[in-house]
């Protein structure tokens, strides 16, 4: 019975370890990069698709907090707590999060004796 208690609980800790949340009270730098959400400016306290200052050489523009300029932003912020609105945005966003639902395999289990 111990034996198979201790595998069980082994086994337990093997699957894919899950990422910090995103928090408004955290602070996250320039091109802070979260999956299936973007890349995260920090001037602009938001995730884009793009990372920041991104320059497109076909249209010889640079974009920033969501939007395409001839110059590139020149902001001394490389540091922000996002807005909380933004940070529950893109929690729901992430792909890179293992959320529960039918199907699992794993879950509770208990030993019959």
């Amino acid at each position: 019975m111990l034996i198979g208690g201790l595998s069980a609980g082994a086994l337990a800790g093997c699957g894919p370890t899950q990422p910090p949340p995103l928090s408004s009270e955290a602070v996250y730098t320039n091109n802070y990069f979260v999956p299936g959400v973007g890349y995260y400016h920090a001037p602009f306290r938001a995730w884009y698709a793009l990372p920041y200052n991104h320059f497109d050489p076909q249209t010889q523009r640079y974009f920033y907090g969501g939007q395409w300029s001839a110059t590139a932003c020149q902001s001394i912020t490389n540091i922000s707590a996002p807005a909380p609105g933004i940070v529950q945005q893109a929690e729901a966003q992430r792909t890179d999060v293992v959320r529960g639902g039918f199907g699992s395999t794993s879950g509770s289990f208990w030993v019959y004796s």
